[in-house]
Parts: C-alpha cells; structure tokens; sequence
C-alpha cells in the first residue's frame, strides 16, 4: 500500500523525535513517502499530487488546518461533486493545538497511538465515508463560524505570525476580550435557514460538521450535539451578548452532556444548508482558518464524500 505522509513541521505538538518515530512505524507497513510543508497551501498542493500519482493513503501529520489543506486540495473548491474512489483514503494524526477533526473520528490525541490506531484500520479496511460542510469555495471538516469565533481565529493567526505559541489559554483569552469588545456593536446577520422565516437580529453563528464543535484541551464543548459526520449542519446562533444570558450557554456548551437551549439562542440540527446575510463584513472561519470579512455566506452539507481511515473499535 502506498502512502504519502504529509508533515507540518511547525505544528503546534510536532517534534522532529516524534516525527521520526511516526515515519519509522508507518514505513514498516507501508510503502512511505515523507513531504514536509514548506508554506501556506502546501499541504493541498501535495495532496493533489498524491492523488495524481495514485497514491492509496495520505496520512496528515499536523493540525486541523493541515488537514482542511489536504481535504481541500483533494477535493477543490466546488461542491458539486460526488465521492470519487479514486482519491486517496485519509488518515490523520494528530500534530496541532486542538486536533478537533482526528479527535472526532475516534482517534487518540497522542501522535503515536493514534498512530497505531491508523495502522490497525489499514490494515482491516476500517474506512468511513463522511460528510463534509462547504462554504465560501471551501471545504471544511468540523465547523466554520461568522463573528465572534471567526474573530478569535484571526487574533490567534496573528499571534502565531509573531511566533507565539497557540495554547488553549490564548484562545480563552481571546474570545472573552473579542466577546466584551463585541457588546458594543449591533447584531448584524440574518439566517436563513430551509423551512423557517428568516431569523434577522444574531450576533454570531456557528455551523457544525461533527460534534464536539471543539475541545478546551480535554474537554468537549458542544454546541450542536446531535450533528456528525453522517447529518447534515448544525447551526448555533445568538441572539443577544448581554453577559448573563451568554454564561448561562457557555455552561451548557461544556457539560459532559450537552443540549444548550436559550430562549436567545437558536438551534437548527441536520440541515442541508444555511444562507448568512450581514448588514456590514463580518469575519469568516472555517476549520480554525480566518479567511477574511464577507457580507454573505452560503453555509452547504455535502454526504458521503470522502473517505477516511477510523479506529478499528470507534464509530463516525
């Protein structure tokens, strides 16, 4: 079997022992070829080629942007596609911050157990095929958001330019100083969601892919609970920023079991798509990545298109 293992080498819990421990273990099962990233979009540009040379395996060493890079390249930017068997089968382990999309699959957040776990599925065939969210020309593999968390990844993307190190404290920092700056300005979007008036007066909106929508290191926070990889999109959206209401989401979003429910939040769950219109650009994320400021956005779930290597014991 032949495999291209993609390596971020500035990820975030990468080390060049550990990344040499990885080849190493992959190398003995399969016929390996190593690439390192070497700039932003190198990761998509490597998959397509992998794709070109028929490769059966590409194993994603870095964070969830490396992975959205290589899903990305994999598949371009229209979402008018189906499942194509002859794209490489995706495996992940996990190198970055969060690791959110490896950690939903099941996999363990240590590289190499994760890569045993990798190894093992090859070896049976344990595939899935997944579904993936769409937008803006882009794919992505567990959320994407417009506001507040749109603005919080762009304040980690330049903290990380000046070569700070992205931990989930700088995170927790940065979206409560975004939260309170955002208090002052007026709700600018309007959804419009499949079945329902449109919804004018929101803040800001998460769309899911999968659940959890994210990880405080060990902990899940969950915001749609019933959204996987087999439904379609979650939407959470708020509708006020005054601080007592949003404290009281912010506990449901991370109990062990959470179903949050506000009467100024609104949830939608397994919808095939959502139209976003803002009275003013609002930022846009997608899988951690800030892609800038947009005035409308076109949120669409597309089934069952690409496969990707689980644990042999896990579920998607």
């Amino acid at each position: 079997m032949r495999a291209l293992l993609i390596v971020n080498p500035n990820a975030t819990t990468t080390t060049p022992a550990g990344r040499d421990r990885l080849a190493h273990a992959l190398r003995g099962r399969l016929a390996l070829t190593v690439a390192h990233t070497t700039h932003r979009g190198h990761a998509a540009e490597l998959a397509r080629s992998a794709h070109a040379d028929g490769m059966d395996v590409i194993v994603a060493h870095g964070g969830d942007g490396t992975v959205n890079e290589i899903v990305n390249g994999l598949l371009g930017p229209s979402p008018d596609r189906s499942a194509d068997p002859t794209l490489p089968r995706l495996a992940v382990v996990p190198g970055g911050s969060a690791n959110v999309f490896a950690r939903s699959l099941g996999l363990s957040a240590d590289p190499l157990e994760a890569t045993q776990q990798v190894l093992e599925s090859l070896q049976d065939g344990t595939i899935a095929r997944i579904g993936l969210g769409h937008c803006d020309g882009r794919w992505f593999t567990f959320n994407a958001g417009l506001g507040l968390d749109a603005q919080v990844c762009e304040a980690i993307d330049l903290a990380r330019a000046d070569g700070k190190k992205v931990t989930t404290a700088r995170y927790v920092r940065h979206a409560i100083g975004r939260f309170f700056a955002s208090k002052r300005e007026q709700p600018a979007l309007t959804l419009e969601i499949p079945g329902l008036e449109p919804i004018t007066g929101v803040h800001y909106a998460f769309v899911s892919n999968s659940s959890p929508w994210t990880y405080l290191e060990a902990r899940p926070v969950h915001t749609n609970p019933g959204t996987s990889f087999e439904t379609g999109l979650g939407v959470f959206a708020m509708t006020t920023t005054r601080v007592f209401p949003s404290l009281r989401v912010v506990r449901q979003l991370l109990a062990a079991h959470g179903d949050p429910a506000s009467p100024h939040l609104v949830r939608a769950d397994d919808i095939s798509r959502v139209v976003a219109r803002s009275s003013r650009p609002i930022g846009l994320q997608v899988d951690g990545d800030y892609l800038g400021l947009r005035s409308e956005v076109e949120f669409v779930s597309v089934p069952s298109i690409l496969d990707v290597v689980i644990p042999r014991a896990g579920a998607v």
